[in-house]
């Protein structure tokens, strides 16, 4: 693989050290990229997995050390000023951002019984609102900032399946496939990618024991996923070599059988 250096990246949803979001930015500062990413803290502390209130900084610590251009920022998505927050803040940090990682989400279980308005509201605002309004501002920046044949990136996680437990989120990640064929097709002209990539279970933290024992068998390979394993296909999606594909959805599983 090429060297991305040169490249900026926006990787959003970086808040733990066992996370998908973390092992992207360490995965793409290995190769030289310039890293921003966004963190909320207060979702972990709450209702995620864990709250860790110095990882970012100490993350931050460790990609600079490394030889990398790394910040990063405090983003409540549910705010419908943050994603010209991030692509300022970023622009003031890094430079002007060339790669755009959705990696943050909100979950909560919801089943037919539970499901509410006001979770709903706060799935769709997160997990679509948001990414789609930072892509698009990102895209027109990108526009007017960068020389004409500039590559450019946007790499959605995605998620599917039929766990009844959880219908507000599957529906909202579910939506940005819908997404991501006429984003590809409208960007296409301005050289930036649209992909999405759905990692399967990874044991990122919330996989206890006993979930665990239920997914190994799903699993031919004879594990389960791990954040590292999504990290390197995305790191792939963000490269020059895959300028020639947009607009897909790659199944970065592992053979995952529970579909």
């Amino acid at each position: 693989m090429h060297s991305l250096k040169n490249k900026r990246v926006i990787v959003t949803g970086v808040s733990r050290e066992t996370g998908i979001g973390t092992a992207i930015c360490r995965s793409l500062a290995s190769f030289g990229a310039a890293i921003f990413f966004t963190h909320w803290r207060p979702f972990d502390g709450q209702e995620g997995n864990g709250r860790q209130d110095d990882w970012p900084e100490q993350l931050c610590a460790e990609l600079t050390a490394s030889g990398v251009k790394a910040a990063h920022m405090e983003a409540d998505f549910l705010d419908p000023a943050t994603p010209s927050r991030i692509l300022d803040q970023a622009q003031g940090t890094i430079g002007a951002p060339t790669i755009l990682i959705h990696n943050a989400c909100y979950c909560a279980p919801t089943n037919f019984r539970d499901l509410t308005q006001e979770s709903l509201d706060r799935h769709y605002i997160i997990n679509n609102r948001g990414p789609i309004l930072l892509s698009t501002e990102f895209a027109k920046r990108f526009e007017t900032s960068q020389a004409a044949g500039t590559p450019g990136r946007i790499l959605f996680l995605v998620s599917k399946g039929p766990d009844a437990e959880n219908l507000a989120y599957l529906a909202t990640k579910r939506t940005l496939v819908g997404l991501i064929e006429p984003l590809a097709a409208g960007l296409a002209p301005l050289q930036i990618t649209v992909n999405g990539i759905d990692p399967g279970p990874t044991d990122s933290g919330w996989i206890t024991e006993e979930m665990g024992t239920q997914f190994l068998p799903m699993f031919p390979m004879g594990r389960i996923g791990r954040p590292d394993d999504a990290a390197k296909a995305i790191t792939f999606l963000a490269s020059d070599e895959s300028q020639w594909i947009t607009g897909q959805v790659i199944l970065s599983e592992g053979g995952f059988l529970g579909r």
